[in-house]
């Protein structure tokens, strides 16, 4: 590559619990630059999820995350006119932004009122580690699981 890198760009803690992760999470379900309503709609859930659960939301909101953060993730491999699919590891910052991805996604897809209300759902469900976001991480490490044969062709 003739270009060099471009820097990793320092996400700053949000407001209420300091953290940055927080903010890289409200970055993801943010729609249209509306990061004000974006936080609002988080805290809700956290809130929320703090009155279900009867513990602090935060830490059952980072248990959630981990519970649906994938570990292998499997890819698309052409060798000798046959596309093999061939498990892989996954790197720290993509395994998280794929959980966190996942956790938004299935989180609109629920039947509930309000996007805090759906987040909230979500959340708890991974924590129990049931949902569709669970679900669909389950099934990622079932597809590497059963491609292990065809992890000898890795990239």
């Amino acid at each position: 590559m003739r270009k060099s890198k471009p820097k990793k760009r320092e996400i700053l803690p949000d407001p209420k619990y300091g953290d940055p992760m927080v903010t890289k999470f409200v970055n993801n379900m943010m729609l249209r630059g509306k990061k004000n309503l974006a936080y609002q709609v988080f805290y809700y859930a956290i809130d929320k999820v703090t009155e279900k659960t009867g513990e602090d939301g935060l830490e059952v909101w980072k248990k959630a995350l981990a519970n649906v953060t994938p570990a292998v993730e499997v890819r698309s491999r052409r060798i000798g006119g046959a596309t093999f699919q061939i498990p892989s590891e996954i790197r720290p910052g993509r395994k998280m932004s794929i959980g966190m991805k996942n956790l938004i996604k299935f989180s609109r897809k629920r039947h509930e009122k309000s996007m805090g209300e759906k987040l909230a759902g979500e959340i708890v469900a991974a924590y129990k580690e049931e949902g569709s976001a669970y679900k669909k991480k389950e099934d990622t490490h079932r597809m590497a699981d059963a491609n292990k044969a065809f992890s000898h062709f890795r990239f």
